[in-house]
């Protein structure tokens, strides 16, 4: 089970430190398993880091590095889903999706998983009450809502239903046939969580924002386009961080419930670094001591937090200094699954650190890159050991941070350690292949 938060920050959660916004359920789950102290999210905005994650490669080699949302995967393109699907798995995917819109070879459906609900394009997730979500290829209505209006169904409690409906029916269908069944296995499941709080717009039940009421120096947000106006945006924020919390809560006490919490490993992540309203970073620490934010390379834009929990194979109340990043979860989980693994990725299997048993495969460097609004200003950034490397443009100079000795990246050291600087700058030039040829399909629910 991988459960995706969105634009949630590395210091936004109880166990990175944070102590306004409470996150109970997911400090939990990571008391209960293991913390990676040194791990990132694919990329720094939303498309770019979910193809990293359901391809296994980074963003110098991953099929979609642009963030409008309409950029497809192709029938080629090997996704987890795909991967633990041939393995015999039962695949559902909830949430936001943003690899493929409808009319697309890049549809959940034909990418591997058996069962989707929620968002095809991303810029439709940037609304919590619209008319109507994806049920597979078919459009599912939000009887009342208007996406300009703030009432009514609130999509992501809507997602997290119906991911829990296809939680116990499998579990309980599959535990029904192995019990009739001679050798009595059950199908194993793959849940792929994309949730969408707190990404704006901001906004969430009343109930959710009523518990940070009044807490805090509010600045209001106009209304822009379609979007509603938000009076109280920060008691807003942390609700939904802490309505996420819950739905995390909800989703461990089924897997109890349902007996398979042993034999379910789950990971809670992040997708890129935090978008607070008013890009205001300071009012709930949202990074911690890291620079930048989402949309940046430098580690607030995609360090994440990162914890995973297995019941009796991942020891509960450790933590891991291993460099790791999205890509590694497809060779992690083909491992897991007694999959092949597809060729040419640059994940490596995390199941050595995980279960203590083997010797964890070394790499030299992560690599991550950013086309910004044009491909004219491609910012890349790698990290090698505690050193890491950042170009913010095709021709500006490279940045180097000691990030053992300074993670908050004040002080570029690329002058004081040049054969350092130029390994990277390397790097940055090798680690990059062509992308396809991609464009930009802005959604229109007119034309869906």
């Amino acid at each position: 089970m991988f459960i995706l938060a969105d634009d949630l920050g590395y210091g936004e959660v109880g166990f990175q430190g944070q102590h306004t916004i409470r996150t109970p359920n997911i400090d939990r789950l990571a008391a209960e398993g293991m913390r990676f102290t040194n791990a990132y999210s694919g990329a720094t905005v939303c498309a770019p880091s979910r193809s990293t994650l359901m391809s296994g490669l980074h963003t110098g080699h991953s099929p979609v590095r642009a963030n409008g949302g309409g950029n497809p995967l192709v029938p080629e393109d090997v996704t987890v889903a795909e991967v633990l699907k041939q393995a015999g798995y039962r695949t559902g995917c909830f949430g936001k999706w943003g690899l493929g819109d409808i009319g697309t070879a890049g549809v959940p459906w034909e990418q591997g998983f058996d069962e989707f609900f929620g968002y095809l394009h991303q810029v439709h997730a940037h609304y919590f009450y619209p008319e109507y979500l994806w049920k597979n290829g078919e459009k599912y209505p939000l009887e009342g809502n208007d996406r300009s209006v703030p009432a009514g169904l609130y999509s992501a409690d809507v997602i997290h239903a119906q991911a829990m409906d296809f939680l116990h029916s499998h579990v309980r269908q599959s535990q029904a046939l192995a019990a009739q069944a001679p050798d009595g296995e059950e199908v194993p499941f793959f849940l792929y969580l994309a949730y969408t709080p707190p990404h704006g717009e901001y906004q969430v039940p009343e109930e959710s924002a009523a518990e940070y009421a009044g807490k805090f120096p509010e600045k209001p947000i106009e209304a822009r386009g379609d979007h509603a106006a938000q009076a109280e945006p920060y008691a807003t924020y942390a609700g939904m961080i802490t309505r996420l919390d819950g739905y995390v809560g909800e989703v461990m006490a089924a897997l109890d419930d349902l007996g398979v919490e042993k034999d379910t490993l789950v990971v809670f992540t992040s997708d890129n670094g935090p978008s607070p309203p008013n890009g205001d970073l300071e009012l709930f620490d949202s990074n911690g001591p890291l620079r930048g934010r989402k949309g940046q390379l430098y580690e607030g834009g995609i360090r994440a937090p990162f914890a995973v929990r297995w019941p009796g194979r991942v020891p509960a109340g450790t933590s891991s200094d291993v460099l790791t990043s999205f890509w590694d979860f497809l060779p992690t989980a083909a491992e897991l699954a007694g999959a092949p693994v597809p060729p040419g990725l640059d994940g490596i299997s995390l199941v050595p650190t995980l279960t203590g048993q083997g010797e964890q495969v070394p790499r030299e460097y992560l690599y991550w890159e950013h086309p910004g609004a044009d491909v004219s200003t491609y910012y890349r950034a790698a990290r090698m050991a505690n050193w890491k490397g950042i170009r913010n443009g095709a021709d500006a100079a490279l940045e180097l941070y000691d990030l053992e000795r300074d993670p908050g990246e004040s002080a570029d050291v690329a002058e004081a350690n040049p054969d350092v600087a130029d390994r990277l700058a390397a790097i940055l030039e090798e680690a990059h292949a062509a992308p396809r040829p991609h464009f930009q399909k802005g959604w229109n629910p007119e034309n869906e």
